[in-house]
């Protein structure tokens, strides 16, 4: 048995059945990720030892007969922007190459607590900020499906790495698209949760008002799995919230679907879209409801996107000043501007740089109002176009990218074409809606994902909704 190649529940019935130990299945882990990480480098730091301590506490638990929670025992991955005690965090960035963590992330002492086996951190675009995972510092990640193409980013390593049977699950984190989009590209679940449904404690901020950590899966059952068990609110995070999620099944006769005409135009590939259409189709022929509905402000949720998210990486990123901690150029600096300027001119990369610069401007005098508040207004009025959209239906039914995985080096030079990719994934984050990225076809003979979207805090909709994909086999 490739054990490799089982779920979390699979995982977990073997290991209380005792057909094999969490041992057994951590090495078997981490031959993969010896065997692959060369070629697809999901992972930027591999905690063997660690993992392999971890796996024989939980069975030592099992061989004492004691009741394990869901996750303990299987191997998992975080982004290398998740903070985890007495570990490298780098966020894939030079100016961080050499910075340890001192505390440990919420999300990761609700796994700890759980007994999950962490195998490693993963490879990321730069502070979260790209859509391919080649603005790294330290190398780019390739898409197991194909490994000339990108996996998507920011969290392009945590999906590869579910996708390459390199963990069985993985966190990342989505600012504008970075969990659905590498989740669509590699052919992963991927969730981006309700704001505040899951601490944000011991993430390295890249925009405050619109980061949120969420899972890469391989089915929906265990994106549910991993959800329940990070979920909830925390004191150390203002942000967060305690609301009871709903969990009434739901039945897809009957279920009202949005399919929003903004979100089929020119420019998208027709194979993605006839993988789509065909996906809706398949839950009409079920007994769904499908309304065409309008979400008149989409055209403008680029721009205010990356109005605001970069205005907000200016504030966040200005603690990365060679002085309180990580890379510092103190050689040939004559004076304390020196330091600031050359520890951040060689320790960021280009597109770090291009985005503070942006925010920066946006920010200064004659330009907060022109720029930043008025991004703000609109922020709000996609906001409301959701409200009215969900008045009419259960939920919305959207492709998650206008392309499949593009080529390696395809988009790099050209920062406008690869922003363009997350036009369907960032107004979710300026709503602060839940969307979830669940494999529905292939086009290209390259994965294709459904973004399905719920109203606030309907992430066990989302979840039901999703599962019923999964049955149909896609």
């Amino acid at each position: 048995m490739k054990l490799s190649k089982l779920d979390i529940n699979q995982l977990h019935q073997g290991l209380v059945k005792k057909e094999f130990s969490s041992q057994e299945i951590t090495k078997d882990f981490l031959e993969q990720i010896e065997k692959k990480n060369k070629e697809i480098f999901a992972y930027l730091s591999v905690h063997k030892e660690s993992a392999l301590a971890q796996a024989e506490k939980v069975d030592a638990l099992i061989a004492e007969k004691k009741e394990i929670p869901l996750l303990a025992g299987i191997p998992t991955a975080m982004k290398d922007i998740i903070m985890i005690e007495g570990e490298k965090c780098t966020a894939a960035s030079k100016i961080l190459a050499d910075y340890t963590a001192s505390f440990d992330a919420t999300v990761i002492k609700k796994l700890k607590e759980q007994g999950a086996v962490i195998l490693g951190k993963t490879n990321m675009d730069e502070f979260a900020m790209g859509s391919s995972t080649e603005n790294s510092a330290f190398g780019i990640t390739r898409n197991p499906c194909d490994t000339e193409r990108v996996p998507g980013g920011s969290s392009g390593g945590s999906a590869a790495a579910v996708a390459a049977d390199m963990c069985v699950y993985s966190l990342g984190s989505d600012t504008g698209g970075s969990i659905r989009l590498p989740a669509s590209f590699c052919g992963t679940v991927g969730l981006k949760p309700t704001y505040g449904r899951i601490s944000r404690y011991g993430l390295m901020a890249f925009a405050s008002s619109l980061d949120q950590i969420g899972p890469l899966t391989k089915t929906v059952a265990d994106a549910k799995i991993v959800y329940d068990a990070i979920k909830g609110k925390d004191p150390l995070d203002s942000t967060s919230v305690e609301v009871k999620d709903e969990d009434k099944k739901i039945s897809v006769k009957g279920l009202k679907i949005g399919v929003p005409k903004e979100y089929f135009v020119k420019g998208m590939d027709p194979e993605v879209e006839k993988v789509i259409r065909e996906t809706i189709k398949k839950y009409e022929q079920e007994g769904a409801i499908i309304e065409e509905i309008s979400l008149p402000s989409t055209s403008y949720a680029l721009p205010v996107y990356y109005i605001i998210a970069t205005s907000e990486a200016s504030s966040n990123l200005a603690r990365y000043d060679g002085i309180k901690y990580g890379f510092s150029k103190t050689k040939d600096s004559k004076s304390l501007l020196d330091v600031y300027l050359q520890s951040r001119e060689e320790g960021m990369g280009e597109e770090v740089r291009r985005r503070i610069m942006l925010g920066t401007y946006v920010l200064s005098a004659g330009y907060y109002d022109a720029y930043y508040i008025k991004a703000q207004k609109l922020r709000n009025i996609i906001k409301r176009d959701f409200a009215q959209a969900f008045e009419k239906v259960d939920v919305i039914f959207t492709p998650v990218s206008p392309t499949v995985a593009f080529k390696i080096g395809d988009k790099i030079a050209d920062p406008l074409s690869m922003y363009l990719g997350d036009i369907y994934t960032i107004s979710v984050n300026l709503a602060g809606l839940p969307a979830m990225s669940t494999p529905c076809g292939k086009a290209h003979n390259l994965p294709v994902g459904l973004q399905i979207i719920g109203p606030e805090f309907s992430e066990n909709k989302i979840f039901s909704v999703g599962q019923i994909l999964e049955n149909y086999g896609h």
